[in-house]
């Protein structure tokens, strides 16, 4: 199945679920209303509503709960990246200034926090305990991984345990609450539920390691933001874990010079790819990624066939193409 026929089976939906994020990005703060235009403008892949909306039709659900839940996912995922980009001083996101960039820091804080708190509220009208304790917990696990990321920062230390823990309370976890809920709104069983929340978050993990493959091996006219950006930033992701399980003590050096001064200043960002090349550590990470999608798709091994089991097979597949 392709891309586009995954988008053909629910469109129409989608684009309900725009609206919706339309919808709710009003306020009767100018600001707010700008900056959700703005979010909602910037576009994005839309995975996690996609994922919500596969699953739900997947267990037999096709009302418009699916659609407001949907957008409230993807109201939780942005008012991640708004808090991100402030944290990371991040001047662009997806080709576009930064909403901290174009608004400064201060507004921007108050603009995540405003919609955290709108999702919830959409979220609450369902009367739903089960979706809401699940949207808390991965909401928790979120602000856990980016606390702890933080400790890191700088750390060259760091092992891939830590890294993948962090992009599973960072990444995954949210792609796990939006196909459980997805299940959740089916009335799917506790089994087919935990089966779905294992799908998501496999799916998620090869999510993440592509995105920190794609950080050393992609441009910046593709990934809308600049090249190498996380080393910079002073995180330690999974390739550069396996540089520096490999490399000799000098070379180590090489690396946390650029992890403590923030910048390609004594060391350039040549050599740093050099090393990631010598070490063959984005491969290594490929190997890691095709393991989690190859997880997500044995989760789903407990539904009868469908198109939208068939739409759910495929995607992970399309999560490792990213790459081309």
């Amino acid at each position: 199945m392709t891309p586009q026929q995954i988008f053909n089976l629910f469109k129409d939906e989608l684009q309900e679920v725009e609206r919706e994020f339309v919808r709710q990005s009003e306020s009767s703060v100018r600001t707010i209303s700008d900056i959700g235009k703005y979010l909602q403008e910037s576009g994005g892949k839309r995975i996690r509503p996609c994922l919500l909306l596969l699953c739900s039709r997947l267990c037999g659900c096709a009302d418009q709960a699916a659609i407001k839940l949907a957008a409230v996912v993807e109201f939780i995922h942005a008012a991640t990246l708004v808090h991100d980009d402030i944290i990371d001083g991040a001047e662009t996101r997806r080709g576009r200034q930064s909403v901290n960039r174009k608004w400064g820091s201060q507004v921007t804080v108050l603009a995540g926090d405003w919609l955290y708190m709108q999702s919830f509220a959409v979220a609450l009208q369902q009367r739903n305990f089960q979706i809401l304790d699940i949207l808390i917990d991965l909401t928790q696990r979120m602000v856990e991984g980016e606390l702890i990321q933080l400790t890191f920062n700088g750390n060259r230390r760091v092992t891939e345990s830590d890294v993948l823990d962090i992009a599973r309370r960072k990444t995954a976890y949210l792609f796990s609450g939006c196909a459980r809920i997805g299940g959740v709104l089916g009335n799917a069983s506790s089994e087919q539920q935990a089966a779905l929340a294992q799908y998501g978050l496999a799916l998620g993990l090869a999510f993440q390691t592509v995105d920190d493959i794609l950080d050393f091996s992609s441009n910046a006219a593709i990934l809308g933001k600049p090249v190498v950006s996380d080393l910079k930033e002073g995180k330690v992701t999974l390739p550069l874990v396996y540089a520096m399980e490999q490399c000799t003590a000098d070379e180590g050096r090489l690396i946390e010079t650029v992890l403590q001064e923030r910048a390609f200043k004594t060391v350039s960002q040549s050599q740093i790819l050099s090393l990631m090349a010598k070490y063959r550590a984005v491969e290594r990470a490929r190997e890691m990624a095709r393991h989690f999608a190859a997880e997500a798709g044995s989760a789903l091994a407990l539904f009868p066939h469908s198109l939208f089991k068939e739409a759910l097979e495929a995607i992970p597949q399309f999560v490792l193409d990213r790459e081309n």
